[in-house]
């Protein structure tokens, strides 16, 4: 309801109302709001609490993997030459890799074509079939509708796709003619084809397409077919012994490492190839699990902390102070880095050179963990991975408060429904404040006009009064 000022008796009822609802409202909003505030400030604060433990159970999944300290490194003193890669079954050593052959595929032009006048030559109706080391493609027909080279070049690539032969059409001095190509390497896998003469409707006969993969030298008719490139295999020699491969990829020469060959070696400049334990890798996820860690410190250390900010002030207060929750997290995951297990070298973190700083946070003493990794590679292995390992211990002691209906989501649920509640609670006090302010306004305006009546009325008896007989005013006229 609108109020107004007034009338009768002068009053500002729209500031004396305003006044009363403020008095009554502001309190109760204050409360609400900060409640809400500290609330939402909390549930931001869980949420960095949970998205840091994740990427810290990350971390562990990743430390926490046998194979991790099963794989293996290789290296080549040439990769230019040669590529190298070991799986986990590859044998520690050095081995003198000696690339005499590359692996190839074949190449071939066939015999070229002369133009039927200004118009491209045409084939009579007919059968061709393209062979890769005795193996067909499916046959081709030729007829109407195919019969120029770029029509039977279109029907070879349909027919080649599975196995992997294409045609393209190639122009030089003595005409068109049909190039093709595999995509399949190693000895005795060149390409023929077979053309049996064609019905002779057209200007060129199929027959000139013929080509047989025993045709290696090179013709002298500039327009006969050629080999382009003859089919080979690869030619390696492993510490003096020779192997033979289709492909430039080895992966059974030496056990457990693939060879990917690039380029041949110059005679008696054999290529090294190095396989040791992956130690780099190691590191670098004993790295990641410290990284992953000091953030998790971070955000506790972050949203517990108090901040003098000057005498008298109020200190700013992280988020999570005080906060069960927290405190507790960084008790378990505190004391299980400092759990000693087992009877090794390697038996602590401190042990391989990670040590905790006065905030809580972890610091590696590279030299130290270089040398752990020499000296005592599988204790490290024993100390991070397997069910009693570091990994295993911590993600077990995480898993309370990440899991579906786990503690962090528990407290967020909490935090919610709170929020909900604030909002009802506001919505409630916006209607018990807009009753009041009826009702006020309601009663203000009552005495209002009951102030007016009465003000009327005594008027209305003083302007009697006045003109009685024996009012001292009508005595001196």
């Amino acid at each position: 309801m609108v109020g107004v000022t007034g009338i009768g008796s002068g009053i500002n009822i729209d500031s004396i109302v305003a006044s009363m609802v403020a008095a009554e409202k502001t309190p109760k909003l204050t409360q609400l709001t900060n409640l809400e505030k500290k609330t939402t400030t909390q549930i931001t604060a869980v949420g960095a609490l949970k998205s840091a433990i994740s990427d810290f159970q990350t971390a562990l999944s990743a430390i926490n993997k046998p194979e991790l300290f099963q794989a293996r490194s290789a290296k080549s003193s040439n990769t230019d030459l040669l590529a190298v890669k070991a799986g986990v079954s590859a044998g520690v050593g050095t081995y003198q890799v000696d690339v005499r052959q590359l692996a190839a595929s074949s190449k071939v032009a066939l015999a070229a074509i002369a133009p039927n006048g200004a118009e491209p030559a045409t084939f009579g109706n007919g059968t061709l079939t393209v062979m890769v080391g005795g193996v067909s493609l499916p046959e081709i027909t030729v007829d109407g509708t195919n019969n120029t080279l770029a029509g039977i070049r279109d029907s070879i690539n349909k027919a080649g796709v599975e196995q992997g032969v294409t045609a393209t059409i190639v122009t030089d001095d003595a005409g068109s003619r049909l190039v093709l190509n595999s995509s399949k390497s190693g000895a005795g896998e060149d390409i023929s084809v077979v053309a049996p003469a064609d019905d002779g409707t057209g200007s060129a006969n199929l027959s000139q397409l013929a080509f047989s993969d025993a045709e290696v030298t090179q013709p002298a008719d500039p327009a006969a077919a050629r080999m382009l490139t003859k089919a080979q295999s690869a030619e390696v020699y492993v510490d003096g012994l020779k192997v033979t491969s289709k492909t430039n990829s080895l992966d059974t020469a030496i056990e457990g490492v693939t060879l990917d060959l690039k380029g041949i070696t110059e005679t008696g400049k054999p290529i090294t190839v190095s396989v040791d334990l992956d130690k780099a890798g190691v590191k670098t996820n004993v790295e990641k699990f410290v990284d992953a860690y000091n953030k998790l410190i971070g955000v506790i250390n972050a949203q517990t902390k108090v901040t003098p900010v000057g005498e008298g002030k109020a200190p700013v207060t992280g988020a999570l102070v005080g906060d069960a929750t927290a405190r507790n997290l960084l008790n378990t995951i505190r004391n299980e880095l400092v759990n000693v297990q087992g009877s090794g070298a390697v038996r602590a973190l401190t042990d391989i050179g990670i040590t905790t700083q006065k905030d809580g946070t972890l610091a590696i003493d590279s030299a130290k963990l270089d040398k752990s990794m020499t000296d005592s590679f599988e204790g490290i292995s024993s100390l991070f991975s397997g069910d009693k390992g570091l990994a295993t211990r911590l993600d077990e002691k995480l898993k309370p408060y990440t899991e579906t209906g786990g503690i962090l989501e528990q407290r967020n649920k909490v935090m919610s429904e709170t929020i909900s509640k604030i909002d009802k609670q506001k919505v409630d006090l916006d209607r018990r404040i807009t009753s009041l302010q009826d009702r006020l306004y309601k009663q203000f305006n009552a005495m209002d006009a009951l102030v007016g009546q009465l003000s009327n009325t005594s008027a209305s008896l003083l302007a009697s009064l006045e003109n009685l007989p024996w009012a001292a005013g009508n005595s001196k006229r």
